[in-house]
């Protein structure tokens, strides 16, 4: 089996806010589709938390060292194209492409081998995860009727974050967040406080008054409360905090989180599958994290492909019980076919066909991919 060719296609029309100062409006192109085909019929689909255009300048640089290539040897393939990338963009749209990339050679070794990708990666330490239904905060009104709607949904757990938090005064935060406590009650509930925004004011003085406030509110932890790049910062913090610390999700590659862990900067190290180098890569970075008694949660504000990889990621690292659930997002509820079910205890199954086993619904790509006839596989 070998690889032919590898196509693109963004996903525009239903774009989600993301709290960012800069916001996304809903035909921007911030997801991107990768479909890698093969010579026996086999295509495997990733997903990359990019543009459009992005990707495809990135693949067409990365493209010899794919076409004919054993899709099956996964790790050895999207290590050539990090390896490869050291003077064409290590770390950015390069990684962020490989990661779609990998995450469709998982796709295809499955389906090759008739195993879930769950399974590949080493087993699987669990057949469900629960998920926490994640949305940006908003005045108490609003926000209050949106989780109070998705408790009544199934969600066990909660996430909110962005938004004003951190960027107005200590009483509007704890505002928030005793508003959100009161709508989930005694349910998980953790706070983003979207430290990844450009220009991000909080500090690491605020970040320390306010973790002694989610402390109050029993908040299960505090997500982004510091620059990505402050690892002083996140290492002080850490050591001191009342509720656990996490972050890590705009960092890219395992060499990128490696300062991180060995700081011990994060009680919960958040990669995102689809732009830190895919499913090789968090693999990797959870095998480091579970040595040093760090705990993976992936970061799922991405694609109902992201959130499939990362469901088999919580099959094969055995401390990783939680994924991400962007709720009201139609690249997450509709774009593969029978889309998501919370069983009775407010989990999700991880797939248990071969590759991902999902497949994308054709009529959710019509509509929203820039490709209509991507998730054709004979077009």
């Amino acid at each position: 089996m070998r690889i032919t060719r590898v196509e693109t296609c963004g996903l525009r029309g239903a774009t989600p806010e993301g709290g960012w100062s800069n916001e996304l409006r809903p035909y921007d192109v911030v997801h991107t589709l990768v479909a890698v085909h093969t010579d026996v019929g086999i295509t495997g689909v990733g997903s990359a938390f990019t543009t459009e255009d992005l990707v495809r300048g990135a693949i067409d640089l990365l493209l010899p060292h794919l076409v004919g290539q054993d899709p099956i040897e996964v790790e050895r393939i999207t290590e050539t194209l990090h390896q490869t990338a050291f003077w064409m963009g290590r770390g950015g749209s390069l990684t962020h492409a490989t990661s779609a990339i990998d995450i469709a050679l998982w796709d295809i070794a499955g389906q090759a081998l008739g195993q879930p990708v769950g399974r590949l990666l080493g087993g699987c330490h669990r057949t469900r995860v629960r998920p926490y239904a994640s949305v940006l905060m908003d005045e108490a009104g609003p926000m209050t009727d949106t989780l109070t709607a998705l408790v009544e949904q199934g969600f066990t757990a909660f996430k909110i974050g962005w938004w004003r938090f951190g960027r107005v005064d200590a009483a509007t935060d704890e505002r928030t967040v005793a508003a959100a406590r009161a709508a989930v009650g005694d349910r998980l509930l953790a706070v983003d406080a979207g430290g990844s925004e450009a220009f991000f004011p909080g500090g690491l003085a605020w970040a320390k008054r306010t973790a002694r406030m989610l402390a109050d509110h029993d908040v299960a932890w505090f997500e982004e409360p510091l620059a990505p790049d402050d690892l002083d910062g996140f290492a002080e913090l850490r050591a001191g905090s009342p509720v656990p610390i996490s972050g890590g999700e705009v960092l890219t590659r395992r060499q990128g989180f490696a300062p991180y862990l060995r700081r011990r900067a994060f009680d919960i190290v958040q990669p995102d599958t689809t732009k830190g180098g895919g499913l090789s890569e968090s693999r990797r970075i959870g095998w480091q994290a579970q040595d040093l008694g760090i705990r993976l949660i992936p970061h799922g504000w991405n694609t109902a492909i992201g959130l499939a990889a990362d469901l088999h990621l919580s099959a094969a690292l055995a401390s990783t019980d939680l994924v991400e659930y962007k709720t009201g997002s139609a690249y997450v509820d509709d774009l593969v076919a029978g889309g998501w079910r919370l069983d009775a205890d407010g989990y999700l199954d991880i797939p248990a066909g071969p590759g991902l086993g999902v497949a994308l619904d054709p009529e959710a790509v019509a509509t929203y991919g820039t490709r209509p006839a991507f998730a054709d596989p004979t077009a």
